[in-house]
């Protein structure tokens, strides 16, 4: 397998398509022949990540780099940024809305399931600006 780029555009305002990039790239990975295993992991992250660009950002953009050493995965909003990277990593801490937690989002464990599932995690935010967090999954199993 060579490098194989893909491009995902999150509509911010929609949560009945919220998934479906992630679902996209399961499918490619799958058609690339990509161990069960990385791609449960890749797609649980980006997955929660998606989400939280709904939930959080009005949208953004996922792009994927899969080579066969790992699944590279930039996600890139134009939100309100995070202005505690740490504690938003603390499993059940959530700023979503009460009508977000009603529809059985929000529950806190998006950036920490995002960490989980990644062999390498990065975030960079700015209040105002947006975020860009960066995931790699390693498709060895090693």
């Amino acid at each position: 397998m060579n490098s194989f780029k893909v491009q995902y555009t999150i509509d911010g305002e929609d949560f009945s398509v919220a998934g479906e990039a992630s679902r996209k790239l399961k499918k490619v990975l799958q058609s690339l022949g990509v161990d069960p295993q990385i791609i449960r992991k890749a797609t649980v992250a980006m997955y929660e990540g998606e989400i939280n660009m709904v939930i959080h950002a009005d949208g953004g953009v996922i792009d994927a780099e899969i080579t066969p050493e790992k699944i590279h995965l930039f996600l890139r909003d134009k939100g309100p940024g995070i202005p505690d990277i740490a504690l938003a990593m603390t499993e059940g801490f959530s700023t979503a809305s009460d009508n977000v937690r009603e529809l059985g989002f929000g529950a806190g464990m998006g950036l920490p399931n995002m960490e989980k599932y990644t062999d390498y995690m990065n975030i960079t935010t700015e209040i105002g600006v947006g975020t860009t967090i960066e995931m790699i999954v390693n498709t060895s199993l090693s």
